[in-house]
């Protein structure tokens, strides 16, 4: 039986892998997670592997360039540098410029269907993120979780995603509401200890998770239903 546990407090989009997000107040939810989600990635040239993508977890700086000019496709066109340049996103500049930065060759790739970690799906009950912030003594920020949807709880309990492991979230109050299967938590990285204007890195922030719940703050899912998400969008909870 279907249980609502809140609403969506933020949507956020980011078309390139670990550079700034953009919010949003409403978003399709499609197979392959919210139109143009981290749909470029910034590759290592010279790192044969399964995941050869460059991330702020090696490049904190990455969190700085924000993408921007996007097209009816919600893909970008350039990328403001955090000098202020704005740079053609697969032009040479900002290829020449993140490798200067990472001491190594890099390129800006576009796959169709997303660049994702684990699932193309994260969220995070906005009471997670706020205690693991206020615990770590930082303000609270919730880009650093880096999530798609934030969820404001109607019992805002930290951690309270971890009960949603292996249900169903569906988004509004139609029959048809698109629908994501929660399927694993959220393992943190090192990203969660910078901050997103300066990136200043604070490791309290990820020994806070560590401690508090085994390192993990909020989930991930797969989607199952497609459709459109608003922000004050109920949400509902399937077992």
């Amino acid at each position: 039986m279907k249980k609502r546990i809140g609403k969506i407090k933020k949507l956020t989009r980011y078309p390139v892998k670990s550079m700034a997000g953009i919010s949003m107040d409403e978003a399709m939810l499609g197979w392959h997670g919210l139109d143009g989600d981290r749909r470029y990635g910034v590759r290592q040239l010279d790192k044969p592997s399964d995941f050869p993508w460059l991330t702020a977890s090696r490049m904190p700086k990455l969190l700085m360039y924000k993408p921007t000019e996007f097209d009816e496709n919600l893909l970008p066109a350039k990328v403001q540098s955090p000098s202020g340049d704005l740079l053609d996103i697969t032009g040479n500049e900002l290829r020449a410029e993140i490798g200067k930065q990472f001491g190594h060759e890099v390129e800006l790739m576009s796959l169709k269907h997303g660049i994702f970690d684990d699932a193309a799906i994260s969220i995070i009950a906005a009471a997670t993120a706020a205690h693991v912030c206020r615990k770590a003594e930082v303000s609270v920020d919730n880009r650093r979780f880096r999530a798609n949807i934030e969820v404001r709880c109607d019992e805002p309990i930290p951690f309270t995603e971890d009960n949603w492991v292996g249900g169903v979230l569906s988004f509004g109050d139609a029959d048809d509401a698109p629908a994501v299967h929660v399927t694993k938590r959220d393992i943190r990285c090192k990203m969660i200890s910078l901050d997103p204007d300066t990136v200043e890195h604070n490791p309290m922030v990820l020994r806070t998770a560590v401690e508090l719940n085994d390192n993990n703050a909020g989930v991930y899912g797969t989607v199952i239903r497609t459709g459109k998400l608003q922000v004050g969008d109920a949400i509902y909870m399937t077992p």
